[in-house]
């Protein structure tokens, strides 16, 4: 409503801004875990009552073990040969966020859509905060209404804003930059 002025950044109004280089070494640490397709050993990375909060399609994960459970093994049976790329990231105190994208290979059912063997991007963005060397909190949003479209399903039934774009969004490990196009 125009006009309103509601409390702003209230989770990082305590940030210790002296915990930059450890947050950012416990990221750093986190992403080669995750592309070493490290799952029984995150714990290293994550604490465990930490909070997992995805949008829709992921869920809320409530502590390591649902994480490893009901994110990550489901996560990595659905695609293979994954590697994680952040492409910016920023660090400051005991927050980080990152924007990027997974490459990897459709080789498990994935909401439902059995294995394709194409070669997908799943962009994502995350939010943490670590407190004692571990993450506590990971704010996460994976951009699966692209994924679904390059292994050639619309969830939106061509009623998606993007048709009215200039042009489509790049998949980098595609041959082009169109994602029903993708059969690498």
């Amino acid at each position: 409503m125009k006009g309103s002025r509601p409390e702003q950044s209230a989770l990082t109004a305590d940030n210790d801004l002296s915990k930059t280089a450890e947050t950012e070494s416990v990221i750093n640490n986190m992403v080669d875990g995750l592309n070493d397709h490290e799952i029984d050993g995150i714990g290293a990375f994550f604490a465990e009552s930490f909070q997992w909060i995805g949008n829709a399609g992921c869920g809320l994960k409530q502590g390591l073990q649902e994480f490893q459970d009901n994110w990550q093994r489901p996560f990595q049976d659905a695609f293979s040969d994954k590697v994680c790329i952040d492409e910016a990231r920023l660090v400051q105190g005991e927050w980080a966020a990152a924007f990027g994208r997974q490459e990897a290979v459709h080789t498990g059912k994935f909401m439902g859509i059995a294995p394709t063997g194409k070669r997908v991007e799943i962009r994502y963005m995350d939010f943490w905060k670590v407190k004692d060397g571990k993450i506590v909190d990971n704010w996460v949003m994976v951009d699966f209404p692209y994924v679904m479209r390059q292994l050639g399903v619309d969830p939106f039934n061509g009623h998606g804003w993007e048709k009215n774009d200039s042009g489509a969004m790049p998949v980098r490990n595609g041959t082009d930059n169109n994602p029903e196009s993708n059969n690498d």
